[in-house]
């Protein structure tokens, strides 16, 4: 979802499913597939209701799980009607991005989803609550970690399952990542805590990284390193999905997924919108992890 919002090639519903079906069969445990906002202000995803009811109707008792984006209580109907078990909201730690992505004030965005996340557990939907530009703004710059907690913990209060922390213009650094994960860890159990990496700079892996060290476990990403935001001026696409796999596999931890299965995907990413897209390992290929594990087998 996160990777096609921001293309301005419309993917048709055939080759939404299609590249979803391929990232099922990667051995994903998690697939956020589409949203519910609405259709005039994304039309990348007008067909959201389609795609999930889709996606659900043909889900295994033993796959991965699908959830998609909510704004409000509408969307929290189209999801339950397409059969969604798992929603995400998303606001802003920022005001003025808040304002620009959601038309709503941070006080707004809260007051919503005290009403969502709360019927969403009562109707048995798990709940992942987005806390985007938590590293920084493309309008007001830096952004105050205190901030960011506070608005954390007023999300799980309200019955949110898993905060996913953004860099959503891909500022952060990793001893910034080390201290903005420090101050919410403190106070949020590292289980319920996921990291959404924007690479714009080219750091994401390393803040990932930084993020690992600390017992961050749940890592978003998008295939292809698709991605990016219409309300942020030059945020660059999200973390490749193959490009995290390629490391965390290198460094020896197990994640279920088929890196060559993966690979595949990207590169029928990049036919279906006709253009290159920016992870590096489906272009280079997974050679390198085979010989690097040669060589660490023979050392």
């Amino acid at each position: 979802r996160d990777g096609l919002q921001n293309e301005k090639t419309i993917v048709p519903l055939a080759d939404k499913l299609r590249l979803l079906e391929g990232l099922v069969a990667t051995g994903l445990s998690k697939i956020e597939i589409t949203s519910f906002v609405a259709k005039d202000w994304i039309p990348q995803l007008a067909d959201g209701d389609e795609v999930a009811s889709a996606m659900m109707k043909s889900a295994a008792p033993n796959g991965p799980a699908f959830s998609a984006l909510v704004p409000n209580l509408h969307g929290l109907e189209r999801a339950q009607a397409a059969g969604m078990k798992s929603i995400a909201v998303f606001m802003s730690a920022s005001e003025t991005h808040n304002k620009k992505n959601t038309n709503k004030t941070i006080a707004e965005s809260l007051k919503t989803f005290g009403e969502v996340i709360p019927k969403a557990r009562a109707a048995g939907m798990s709940t992942r609550a987005y806390v985007s530009t938590a590293w920084g703004c493309p309008y007001e710059g830096a952004v105050d970690p205190k901030r960011v907690l506070a608005i954390s913990k007023e999300l799980r209060d309200m019955g949110a399952d898993m905060i996913s922390l953004g860099d959503t213009i891909g500022v952060g650094t990793p001893l910034q990542t080390k201290k903005i994960l420090e101050l919410i860890l403190a106070e949020i159990p590292v289980k319920n805590v996921a990291m959404h990496m924007h690479d714009t700079r080219g750091t994401a892996l390393a803040n990932i990284l930084a993020g690992l060290e600390l017992g961050v476990a749940e890592l978003d990403s998008a295939v292809g390193g698709l991605g990016g935001c219409p309300y942020a001026p030059g945020a660059a696409g999200n973390m490749a999905t193959e490009d995290l796999i390629y490391m965390l596999h290198g460094m020896g931890i197990e994640t279920g997924v088929d890196l060559e299965k993966l690979v595949e995907v990207a590169r029928m990413a990049e036919k279906l919108l006709g253009r290159a897209l920016p992870g590096k390992v489906h272009q280079a290929g997974v050679s390198g992890l085979k010989a690097s594990a040669a060589s660490s087998s023979q050392t």
